[in-house]
C-alpha cells in the first residue's frame, strides 16, 4: 500500500516537472530579413544642342550655310523651312529678308534648342542719274526775288529784305550776271507820279543790292510805273503784286 503511494507520488512529481518545463521553455521567433530595394532608374540626360551661320550678315540673293550638333536626342527640327534633320550636319539658305533660323532638340530627357539670325541687306540702288544742268536763266528765275512795297511807298520792307538777300547771294555766285531793276505801281494815280515812284522803288532796291556786296556796274534802273502790270484786277490783292522792284537779266 505504501509503494502504491509513492508510486503515485513520484509519477505526481514527474509530470509537474514536465509541466513547468513545458511552461518556461519559449519557440524562438522567426525574423524574415530586410527586402532589398531596387536598383535606381538612370534619368535620361537632356538633350543639347548648338546651330551656327557662316555668316550673319549677307546681301540679298546671297546665301550662307547653318550648321549644327547635338547629344541626347532623337529628333531634330530647324526652322524655317528646313524641318527635321539629322543629329549633326549642315545645309544652305538664301533668304529674302532677315530671318532668324531655329534649331530644337528632343529627346527622352525633354529638349532644348537655340537659334541664329541672318541679316539680309537690301541690293545698294544705283546712284541717281544726274539732273541735266540748268541754264543760267533757269537758275535766275529760280533764285532771284522781287521786293514788294507799300502803296504809295519806296521805303525796303522786312520781307523785301529777306527777299534781296536771296538775290544777292545768286548774284554774288555768278559774277557775270548784270540785271536791271524795273520799279512798277499799281493802277491808281497819274502815269507821270506813277513813273517817278517806279523809279524811286527801283533805285530803293539798287541802294540795297550795292550794300549786300553788289557792284552798281551789275545794277541798272528803269520805271514802268503802271503801264506794264502784273496783274489787271482791280483790288488790294491784285494791286500788291503790281507794286514792286522787278529783275530781268541784262543781255
Amino acid at each position: 500500500m505504501r509503494t502504491r503511494k509513492f508510486e503515485r507520488v513520484i509519477v505526481f512529481a514527474v509530470l509537474a516537472l514536465a509541466f513547468a518545463g513545458l511552461g518556461c521553455s519559449k519557440k524562438p521567433v522567426a525574423t524574415s530579413a530586410p527586402p532589398v530595394p531596387p536598383p535606381p532608374v538612370a534619368t535620361p540626360a537632356r538633350p543639347t544642342v548648338t546651330l551656327k551661320s557662316s555668316s550673319n550678315f549677307i546681301q540679298r540673293g546671297d546665301s550662307a550655310t547653318l550648321s549644327w550638333s547635338s547629344t541626347n536626342a532623337t529628333e531634330l527640327d530647324l526652322s524655317p523651312a528646313v524641318g527635321r534633320v539629322a543629329p549633326e550636319g549642315s545645309t544652305k539658305v538664301s533668304p529674302a529678308d532677315s530671318t532668324t533660323y531655329s534649331i530644337t532638340a528632343t529627346g527622352p530627357g525633354g529638349n532644348s534648342s537655340d537659334s541664329v539670325r541672318i541679316t539680309v541687306a537690301a541690293p545698294t540702288a544705283p546712284p541717281p542719274a544726274p539732273k541735266p544742268t540748268s541754264t543760267i536763266e533757269e537758275m535766275f528765275a529760280a533764285n532771284v526775288k522781287d521786293a514788294f512795297f507799300d502803296y504809295d511807298k519806296a521805303d525796303i520792307r522786312a520781307d523785301a529784305r529777306d527777299a534781296l538777300a536771296r538775290t544777292a547771294e545768286f548774284l554774288r555766285g555768278y559774277s557775270q550776271v548784270k540785271v536791271i531793276v524795273e520799279g512798277h505801281c499799281d493802277e491808281r494815280g497819274s502815269t507821270e507820279y506813277n513813273i517817278a515812284l517806279g523809279e524811286r522803288r527801283a533805285q530803293a532796291v539798287r541802294n540795297f543790292m550795292i550794300s549786300l556786296g553788289i557792284t552798281a556796274d551789275r545794277l541798272d534802273t528803269t520805271s514802268f510805273g503802271k503801264e506794264k502790270p502784273f496783274c489787271t484786277a482791280s483790288n488790294e490783292q491784285c494791286w500788291q503784286q503790281n507794286r514792286r522792284g522787278h529783275f530781268v537779266m541784262a543781255h
